[in-house]
């Protein structure tokens, strides 16, 4: 009988305080399963990368994927904080010096060709002759992907296209996904030639995987809380008997030696890359989640200026901090850390005036929020530019608001993805501003 040993990490967001532990705990597994004649792949599902971290954002990537090379990581799959979170030479060279396989079936280069740094899949051999086809999906933001110059096409027809081939080709059809768990279901239920899904992008907590038909799903949570581990034993004929997942508690490994330094050191050699001035101020900038300060009132006009359109408002949340004297690329990754960008929408006056009301709603201001690109905690109030409340009445660049004209707002990007303003965006055309983030119009407009 052979045994053949997955382990598996996901969404681990750049949280790099849980990454001793995490290099430690694999490095000793694979020492004890090859000394047990057993067979041991590593995977990562993507959003390895997350450019909060000083070190990722200041080696854009690259400072964690020397991290998967010392962690020996036998192929990985990305996700979109790799995949629309990167200007295209970013990602373009990110693995530049990867010593693993980059697999991804359902990203291209404008001209439909993959890019020279993946492969839709590849087959591994184990040392008794069972080949393992492993492939690659990632979340298709097909519109984001179009602006930065790269094309994502529909996972489920990628994967129905190679399917028969893979299996041809191998004995176990292995589906690195960076799609979420619903797609993963589904997955499951149409492809029953998978014999394994390793999961991520929704941050699922599968403690003892998940059978759905005869296809079994892995996946890991967010953060390196957890690392997962597959095991798959077949008889002669190559065919598995047993396959079992479990997940093993980052926080519950045996600590490292210095283990406080090496995350210190994460952090001060990206604080150390960052330390660029952007300017000085002769003031300082304070920030305030509840109120309209100078600070989040330069960001919205920057805004605005920088989408080209007739007004702009953003949350003061989005702001964590105050900037004060020699502000440096370090202070604004600090007080603006989001993967946000900005985006424009056409509404008219009567949509723009529905929008405008509901953002004044103190209960929207105190409201908690988790992802979207946001690495706050409260949306905070909101902050406007030339847009006008005076005597019960609206005016955008002090004229009245007119009820059929249109009007072009400049906002948030996490704004447009359905849980907000509901009546009014999720029907309407947006023009995704990429790929600056909101800390890059910042700096511009601090820098002019």
């Amino acid at each position: 009988m052979e045994k053949i040993h997955l382990y598996h990490t996901n969404d681990v967001h750049s949280h790099l305080e849980n990454w001793p532990r995490i290099h430690q705990f694999i490095n000793q597994q694979r020492q004890q399963h090859l000394a047990a004649g057993d067979e041991f792949f590593l995977f990562d599902i993507g959003d390895f990368i997350d450019r909060w971290h000083p070190l990722t954002e200041a080696t854009k990537g690259k400072a964690n994927i020397a991290l998967l090379n010392d962690s020996r990581y036998t192929a990985v799959t990305i996700g979109n904080n790799e995949g629309v979170n990167l200007p295209h030479s970013d990602l373009h060279h990110l693995y530049d010096e990867a010593h693993f396989d980059i697999l991804l079936a359902n990203l291209y280069q404008k001209n439909g060709e993959i890019p020279d740094w993946a492969q839709p899949y590849k087959i591994y051999q184990t040392k008794s002759g069972t080949k393992l086809a492993v492939i690659g999906l990632t979340a298709n933001f097909s519109q984001l992907y179009t602006l930065l110059g790269w094309k994502g096409t529909d996972p489920f027809l990628e994967i129905k296209k190679r399917l028969k081939q893979l299996k041809q080709q191998a004995d176990i059809v292995i589906l690195l996904s960076h799609l979420g768990i619903r797609d993963d279901e589904r997955m499951a239920e149409q492809f029953p030639e998978l014999d394994v899904i390793l999961g991520a992008h929704t941050h699922h907590v599968l403690e003892n995987g998940k059978l759905v038909n005869h296809t079994l799903l892995g996946a890991a949570g967010k953060f390196g809380y957890y690392v997962g581990h597959m095991t798959l034993e077949l008889d002669e004929q190559k065919s598995v008997m047993n396959k079992q997942a479990t997940l093993y508690e980052v926080d519950k490994l045996p600590a490292v030696e210095k283990e406080k330094e090496q995350i210190q050191s994460y952090l001060d050699t990206g604080k150390d890359l960052l330390k660029t001035m952007v300017t000085s101020l002769d003031h300082p900038f304070a920030s305030d989640p509840f109120q309209e300060t100078e600070l989040s009132h330069l960001l919205c006009q920057a805004v605005r200026e920088w989408c080209q359109a007739d007004c702009a408002m953003i949350n003061a949340g989005l702001l964590l901090g105050p900037l004060t004297g020699e502000v440096t690329e370090y202070d604004l990754l600090s007080v603006c850390p989001h993967p946000i960008n900005p985006c424009v929408v056409e509404l008219s006056g009567e949509e723009l005036t529905k929008m405008l009301v509901e953002s004044m709603d103190d209960s929207l201001h105190h409201r908690q929020i988790k992802g979207l690109g946001f690495r706050g905690t409260i949306i905070g109030k909101f902050v406007y530019d030339q847009i006008q409340f005076r005597s019960g009445c609206i005016f955008i660049d002090n004229e009245k608001i007119v009820s059929n004209k249109t009007y072009t707002l400049a906002l948030p990007d996490m704004f447009t993805f359905g849980h907000f303003f509901k009546d009014v965006l999720p029907g309407k055309e947006k023009r995704y501003i990429l790929p600056e983030f909101m800390r890059d119009i910042l700096k511009w407009k601090l820098e002019n």
